[in-house]
Order: C-alpha cells, then structure tokens, then sequence
C-alpha cells in the first residue's frame, strides 16, 4: 500500500471509529469495523477486540475476514494472552513471536491454537478511555513486526491509534445516549406540566371556579384512584374523564 493512501485511509477510518453519535448504533458492529480496519491498514490475518470487566473476557469482537479465526484466538487467552496480559498492565504487548512464545510456554492454549493457523506474531494495545480501560485490541499477523528508530513498530502505533479512536466512539456514545435519555425525560416532564395547567384551566372554565379548586379535583381524584396525575389531566384535556364523578369527589383520600 502506497504511504500516501495508507495515511488517507488511516485518518478516514480514525474519523469513522469516532463518529458514533447516531441512532441505531450497535457495539460489536462498531468495533467489528474497527477491526477490519486495523486488518487492512497492517495486512494482519485478523484482529480482535476483547472487552474486560474486573479482569474477565465480557464481550469479543472480531474481523470479518477470517472472524471465526480471530474469535477462536480471543477464547483460547482464558488461560492467559496477549489480551489479558494488555489489561493487566495497562500498556501494549509489543510484537511477540509465536513460535517462540510457544516454546517458552508463555500462553500455551493461544500459542498452540495460534500455530494452528498459521498465525508468525501477534501484539495486542489497550482500548481505555482517559484513565478508563475498557479492553484490549488483538491483532494477528503473518510475519514479525520490527521496531523503528522511534524504538516501537509502526504497526503497533497504528493498531493504538485505532484503538485509541473506537474507545473515544464508544463513551461518545455513552455520553450521547445518557443526555438523550435526560433530554426526554425533561421534555417529558415539561409536557405533563403543560398538560396539568391545561386540564385545571379547561375544569376551572367549566365549572366557574378558580384554578386552585379545579387543582384540588384533579389531586383528589389522582389520589383516590391510585392514577398519576398527568394521566388524569390528558384524559380531562381529551375529554375521556367522568366529568361527575372527577367533580363530585369528597375529600382529599
């Protein structure tokens, strides 16, 4: 891949990972693009997102290409991988040579299924947000990684970027969805305030009493019949209600 157009496609799939304020949005679907991302941008075989909550595996997402590949790679690091050992510490596993990581018995369950597929290494980057971490991203490749004169492979700032961008997109998300939700409930409370006043000034004209007293009607009659309030008030603006009997309530029970 031409430089030029890696860097393009790096910063349109930067922007992507951290474009999430839209309805409709799903998570895995998210970091499943992110992945194919990382898989083209490094010409990886496959790479994975493993989120973690108190140090277990909650949720995995893969890339499309070969994603049963990079699924299985993810569920073999139960026992320990590159993952895990990204969240435990927080920082990225630089490049690590499967075979020798094999003969190690570092990660014997990833390592062996990793051979299996032919995977030559594999680093993994955290996926945190500020001081947050949300998981890690695990990418596979066909050959070993090499480090600059910057003392890191490029791959590996790559991969970070990435990951960096789809933890930004999913707590901007959150945030959206969180102010979303207050934001209808406001409205919503704003609109059963509406209703109220428009109920006891339909009630007041009606029955040629003051504001106050139809209040008191509608309270009574709420309370009585275990109703909220707002409800009683739509069905009077609706002209649903049992006007004698909304009228013709005792005292306040």
């Amino acid at each position: 891949m031409h430089h030029t157009t890696r860097e393009a496609r790096l910063a349109a799939a930067l922007v992507e990972a951290a474009d999430t304020l839209t309805d409709g949005f799903e998570a895995a679907d998210h970091l499943q693009r992110v992945c194919d991302h990382c898989v083209e941008l490094l010409n990886a075989r496959a790479a994975g997102f493993m989120l973690i909550d108190g140090g277990r595996a909650v949720s995995l997402a893969g890339s499309s290409g070969h994603r049963e590949v990079g699924l299985e790679l993810l569920e073999a690091q139960h026992g320990g991988g590159p993952c895990l050992d990204c969240y435990g510490s927080g920082k990225a596993v630089p490049p690590v040579s499967i075979r020798v990581a094999h003969a190690d018995s570092r990660w014997p369950d990833f390592t062996e299924r990793a051979l299996r597929y032919g995977i030559a290494a594999t680093f993994a980057v955290p996926l945190r947000r500020r001081e947050t971490m949300l998981g890690a991203l695990n990418v596979f490749v066909p050959t070993l990684p090499e480090d600059d004169a910057c003392g890191a492979a490029p791959e590996v700032r790559m991969a970070q970027a990435l990951a960096d961008a789809a933890a930004m997109g999913l707590q901007n998300h959150r945030v959206f969805t969180k102010y979303r939700t207050l934001a209808g409930q406001l409205q919503e409370a704003l609109s059963s305030r509406v209703r109220i006043e428009q109920a006891k000034g339909m009630l007041a004209e009606r029955w040629n009493t003051s504001a106050d007293d139809a209040f008191m009607a509608l309270r009574r009659y709420a309370r009585r019949r275990r109703l909220p309030l707002d409800r009683v008030a739509r069905a009077v603006v609706e002209r649903t209600e049992d006007d004698a009997e909304l009228r013709g309530e005792g005292g306040e029970g």
